[in-house]
Protein backbone atom coordinates (compact mmCIF):
# COMPACT_ATOMS: atom_id res chain seq x y z
CA UNK A 1 0.00 0.00 0.00
CA UNK A 2 1.21 3.49 -0.86
CA UNK A 3 1.80 5.49 2.32
CA UNK A 4 3.46 8.74 3.29
CA UNK A 5 6.92 7.13 3.57
CA UNK A 6 6.73 6.02 -0.04
CA UNK A 7 5.65 9.47 -1.19
CA UNK A 8 8.47 11.15 0.73
CA UNK A 9 11.02 8.64 -0.58
CA UNK A 10 9.83 9.31 -4.12
CA UNK A 11 10.13 13.05 -3.61
CA UNK A 12 13.66 12.58 -2.28
CA UNK A 13 14.63 10.60 -5.38
CA UNK A 14 13.18 13.27 -7.66
CA UNK A 15 15.12 15.95 -5.78
CA UNK A 16 18.35 13.95 -6.09
CA UNK A 17 17.89 13.40 -9.84
CA UNK A 18 17.03 17.05 -10.43
CA UNK A 19 20.06 18.13 -8.43
CA UNK A 20 22.29 15.87 -10.51
CA UNK A 21 20.87 17.36 -13.70
CA UNK A 22 21.72 20.88 -12.52
CA UNK A 23 25.19 19.77 -11.39
CA UNK A 24 26.06 17.86 -14.57
CA UNK A 25 24.26 19.93 -17.24
CA UNK A 26 23.77 23.51 -15.98
CA UNK A 27 23.66 25.15 -19.43
CA UNK A 28 21.11 22.65 -20.74
CA UNK A 29 18.94 23.17 -17.66
CA UNK A 30 19.05 26.95 -18.18
CA UNK A 31 17.96 26.50 -21.81
CA UNK A 32 15.15 24.18 -20.75
CA UNK A 33 13.86 26.66 -18.15
CA UNK A 34 14.02 29.50 -20.69
CA UNK A 35 12.01 27.44 -23.20
CA UNK A 36 9.40 26.62 -20.52
CA UNK A 37 8.87 30.33 -19.95
CA UNK A 38 7.67 30.71 -23.54
CA UNK A 39 5.05 27.94 -23.40
CA UNK A 40 1.38 28.85 -22.98
CA UNK A 41 -0.08 28.30 -19.50
CA UNK A 42 -2.55 25.68 -20.76
CA UNK A 43 0.26 23.59 -22.26
CA UNK A 44 2.23 23.72 -18.99
CA UNK A 45 -0.88 22.77 -17.01
CA UNK A 46 -1.64 19.82 -19.30
CA UNK A 47 1.96 18.62 -19.14
CA UNK A 48 1.97 18.88 -15.36
CA UNK A 49 -1.24 16.89 -15.03
CA UNK A 50 0.04 14.16 -17.35
CA UNK A 51 3.36 13.96 -15.47
CA UNK A 52 1.55 13.81 -12.11
CA UNK A 53 -0.77 11.04 -13.32
CA UNK A 54 2.12 9.01 -14.70
CA UNK A 55 4.07 9.50 -11.46
CA UNK A 56 1.20 8.39 -9.24
CA UNK A 57 0.48 5.38 -11.44
CA UNK A 58 4.15 4.37 -11.52
CA UNK A 59 4.50 4.71 -7.75
CA UNK A 60 1.37 2.65 -7.19
CA UNK A 61 2.58 -0.08 -9.54
CA UNK A 62 6.07 -0.16 -7.99
CA UNK A 63 4.73 -0.37 -4.47
CA UNK A 64 2.19 -3.05 -5.45
CA UNK A 65 4.82 -5.41 -6.90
Amino acid sequence: MLDLRHVLAGMAVVLAVEGLCYALFPAAMQRMIASLATLPELRLRQGGLVAAAIGVAAAWIIVSI
